[in-house]
């Protein structure tokens, strides 16, 4: 959420930035509501202090007349400070409405655009295998090696699950914890988080829990929502905490269960393990001193570890800086992994990192001390993917595959693992 009186000192620059990310939000009605709002406070201030007036001059001796006249004076005033109360709690609560629904601002060097073309490739690192024989796509090496059954998931739990079998589920749980071992070198504090929120927390993180739109599976008969990232649960940790200068930065490494409707989804882009309904991951979070210049350094470091994961696992990728229109509520610039793909003979994204400024922090109460007797301000807040395990297996069989149908592993997995091959059962 921005503030109010940001967004009533920048009308301009907020409504231009609504136009660049594609948003849905009215700044000049939100400016209006402020306008509003502060009219009826005055005056329900102004009305208040002469009620108390009236009240105290009661206390003297006065005619008959002059006390009935001041008595229904009395009155009418507690019955306007009465409405304007009911009047600028109405506003407040449209005003916050309307705040929701902007966007945060956008860094500078963000480019402009709504397209996946408008996206600005930053670095790539590694190159594109050339085989020597025609790759399968992993879903193809899947079913030749018996990793995963997707017709028994369909069956289960409808299509889009699936059950991961044999090495596979060694590999998914050797991610796990090759990604955490070098998030702990990195300082991050290792958390399991639960796999369910309150909408309240969905909604002060940036996520929309209802409407048609949604992404999000709401639990029927509870106030509770399958979470689609453990961003949500561990911004939702420190829901109202003010933090003392010494404590910041807090740096987490989450692992949840993922869970996302994927509304819409479909086509050879979504074919297996790449857009599914229920995938585990291993997520960075930090909460730090509420100032872009120390947020975009953990920003960049936070990208940095994301290369340095899957330059480790051997996967060449690239790096985008995400358009505006594509950056969703909360970020205020967002850095996208995405591994080259074999079967697709295309990048795809596997990780995503953004700097969310106060924008979540704001609307979830989060705030710190910049220094001693300072007031306390919100903080920034940063999350990035370590690794999603669905599309980090299809990166791995992928790019990683031999002509004789194995799957060697990288390297940097073999301690966690059995095994330095798949090989054809």
């Amino acid at each position: 959420m921005l503030d109010i009186r940001y967004v009533v000192n920048n009308e301009a620059a907020v409504a231009q930035n609504v136009v660049d990310r594609n948003a849905r939000a009215d700044v000049a009605g939100a400016v209006a509501l402020y306008k509003r709002r502060n009219s009826a406070l005055n005056e329900l201030e102004t009305t208040r202090a002469e009620a108390n007036a009236s009240a105290k001059a009661m206390q003297g001796k006065m005619e008959p007349e002059e006390r009935q006249r001041r008595i229904e004076h009395g009155r009418a005033l507690k019955v306007r400070v009465a409405e304007l109360e009911k009047e600028t709690e109405v506003l407040q609560v449209e005003l916050d409405a309307a705040l929701r629904t902007l966007p945060n601002m956008t860094h500078p060097d963000v480019p402009i655009g709504n397209t996946d073309g408008d996206h600005k490739v930053l670095r790539t690192w590694g190159t594109p295998r050339a085989f020597d024989f025609k790759p399968l796509d992993h879903v193809e090496l899947a079913e030749k090696l018996n990793l995963v059954d997707f017709e028994a998931g369909a069956k289960v739990a409808g299509q889009k699950f699936y059950f991961l079998k044999n090495e596979l589920v060694l590999l998914d749980l050797a991610l796990q914890r090759f990604a955490i071992d070098r998030l702990l070198t990195h300082g991050f504090q290792p958390v399991i988080t639960p796999d369910l929120a309150r909408p309240a927390i969905l909604e002060g993180i940036g996520f929309n829990p209802r409407g048609e739109e949604t992404q999000v599976y709401s639990i029927a008969g509870h106030d509770l929502c399958l979470v689609g990232t453990a961003e949500i649960t561990i911004g939702g940790m420190f829901q109202d905490r003010i933090f003392d200068p010494s404590e910041l930065p807090i740096r987490i490494a989450g692992i949840s269960h993922c869970f996302r409707t994927e509304a819409g989804a479909g086509g050879r882009e979504s074919r297996g393990l790449y857009r599914v309904h229920q995938f585990t991951k291993v997520e960075m979070f930090i909460f730090c001193d509420g100032d872009l210049e120390v947020s975009n350094r953990h920003h960049a470091e936070l990208v940095a570890i994301e290369e340095e994961l899957f330059q480790a696992l051997e996967i060449p990728y690239r790096v985008l800086d995400i358009a505006s229109g594509d950056l969703g509520a909360p970020a205020y610039r967002k850095f996208d992994i995405e591994a080259w793909m074999p079967g697709r003979g295309l990048y795809g994204e596997v990780t995503s990192t953004s700097n969310c400024t106060d924008f979540q922090a704001r609307r979830l109460g989060i705030r710190h001390y910049p220094e001693e007797q300072a007031r306390a301000r919100p903080v920034h807040t940063l999350n990035g993917t370590a690794i999603a395990l669905s599309r980090g297996l299809i990166a791995i069989l992928e790019n990683h595959q031999n002509a004789d149908g194995s799957v060697s592993m990288p390297k940097a997995l073999l301690p966690y693992l059995p095994f330095a091959q798949i090989q054809p059962k």
